[in-house]
């Protein structure tokens, strides 16, 4: 990961600068052009929803700032510093955590071990690496902390995840971007598949990682959630950003026109 120079937190108008700013983004794969000169921004303490039908650029647009792919053109800046990601890694390194829509979870792990997959706590740190103890006790402490701050609530945090519900399995990956995310976290369909009860569980636990200031990314086919949750909507289609507005209920079939390109 490297980066250039930085800008002041507030802008001339007074209001925050963004902590991730997308500027002129072009993704190629082959001849077919993903992504043409989309630009976007999200700024800390709101939920930026990122709207579009199937193939309109989504996901490769989160993919690229989540490090998978590389931008062909465009720049990504963090904090105002030019930041160029090579990998997920420094992705997260960046203060930038993702969750995908099939979640990625280790089936058979518990969720404290899900949340420290690859980051576990050992110890003592005097010891060379592969001779320090894993601090399973708390790991499982902390696991059991942040999903009580979160208001996610799990009978037995000493299951496997594979024996949880859709809506548990749900708040865990969720609860898991908020362990390590500093800056930005990007929700891919948060809530699909979901019972009415499960989805309200996981768009509380959204809105709570906004309260927190993060700046969150939220994909999502679902209008009533975009209404509800969103500071600003983003709209792709064919790879072309096409529009951005302010969500409700008035304007919610603008929005719709927008994505179908009626």
């Amino acid at each position: 990961m490297t980066q250039t120079a930085s800008h002041n937190d507030i802008d001339a108008t007074g209001q925050e600068n963004p902590v991730l700013t997308v500027r002129n983004a072009t993704k190629r794969f082959g001849s077919i052009v993903a992504l043409r000169d989309v630009s976007i921004a999200a700024r800390r303490g709101e939920i930026l929803a990122l709207l579009g039908d199937n193939g309109a650029g989504k996901s490769t647009l989160i993919k690229c700032i989540a490090g998978v792919h590389h931008l062909d053109e465009g720049a990504i800046d963090i904090d105002g510093v030019r930041t160029v990601l090579r990998s997920p890694a420094e992705a997260r390194f960046a203060g930038i955590e993702t969750v995908y829509q099939d979640l990625a979870l280790f089936d058979n792990l518990t969720p404290s071990e899900n949340f420290f997959a690859g980051r576990e706590i050992a110890g003592p740190r005097w010891l060379p690496l592969g001779l320090r103890f894993l601090k399973q006790r708390q790991m499982d402490n902390e696991t059991k902390a942040l999903l009580g701050h979160l208001g996610v609530v799990l009978h037995r945090l000493d299951a496997v995840v594979a024996m949880m519900s859709g809506g548990q399995r749900q708040a865990i990956a969720v609860a898991r971007s908020t362990v390590f995310a500093r800056k930005v976290v990007i929700l891919d369909e948060p809530t699909a598949a979901l019972g009415l009860r499960e989805s309200r569980q996981v768009l509380n636990l959204v809105a709570t990682l906004r309260d927190q200031g993060n700046a969150v990314i939220l994909v999502t086919h679902n209008m009533e959630h975009v209404v509800e949750l969103a500071s600003r909507a983003v709209v792709l289609r064919q790879g072309r950003k096409v529009g951005e507005l302010a969500p409700t209920k008035d304007n919610k079939q603008e929005l719709v026109s927008l994505i179908v390109g009626a």
